[in-house]
């Protein structure tokens, strides 16, 4: 259990033309992929934490390949596997929706989430290092930036979070070799004590993906 990186439309806002639903080109397979996490049968959960896993694996590593191939930059990210880094795919639901998959899933530790942040987290992890961070809102009909991302979204991938060794030595980085500006100025604390910050990157057909850098 990790950050909480849904907050950063606060700080950022979205238009028509963004695209930060990484499922939107997938919208027959994702309500049907999200309701397989709440199923009975560990098996069609495994199997819907993968295709949701998958999908939000394949924007974000295309859009941040070019970060991460670079030497100084790969040397600060976490790894699951050798040469695979520590990756979590942040899904956003209704609250309703949310319920439903903690219940199917043995009600996982909730995340302690700073009280300036409208939302709620736990994360689900199965087999072949997919992991899943099921968030919404606390406020449904509020201002708050969960809230605002499932109004004009809907259910979705809306981030992808790399576990790095230093956030800020990161955030230098991508600064001074790729012109990318942090979401936030200053890395800030996230759920469960993690540092966090958030880019955004851009994916070879023009979509932005929201990439969260986070450190334990």
């Amino acid at each position: 259990m990790r950050r909480v990186g849904y907050f950063f439309l606060a700080a950022f806002r979205l238009d028509s033309s963004s695209r930060y639903n990484l499922f939107a080109n997938m919208s027959s397979a994702l309500p049907a992929a999200i309701a397989m996490l709440s199923s009975a049968d560990p098996g069609e959960r495994a199997a819907g934490a993968r295709d949701i896993y998958r999908a939000g694996r394949e924007l974000s590593d295309e859009a941040s390949r070019e970060w991460r191939g670079d030497p100084e930059f790969a040397a600060l990210l976490e790894s699951s596997t050798p040469n695979s880094p520590c990756v979590t795919v942040g899904l956003a639901v209704d609250p309703i929706t949310f319920e439903a998959i903690f219940d199917a899933n043995g009600s996982p530790h909730l995340a302690d989430v700073p009280p300036d942040q409208d939302a709620r987290e736990f994360e689900l992890d199965f087999d072949g290092n997919v992991a899943l961070d099921i968030l919404t809102t606390s406020a449904p009909h509020g201002q708050g930036a969960i809230a605002r991302y499932l109004s004009k979204f809907g259910e979705g991938i809306q981030q992808v979070e790399y576990r790095c060794r230093d956030v800020d030595a990161a955030t230098a980085l991508l600064k001074k070799k790729f012109g990318v500006q942090p979401i936030y100025p200053q890395t800030r604390p996230g759920a469960d004590g993690t540092r966090i910050n958030f880019f955004l990157a851009r994916s070879s057909d023009g979509s932005k993906v929201l990439i969260e850098l986070y450190e334990k």
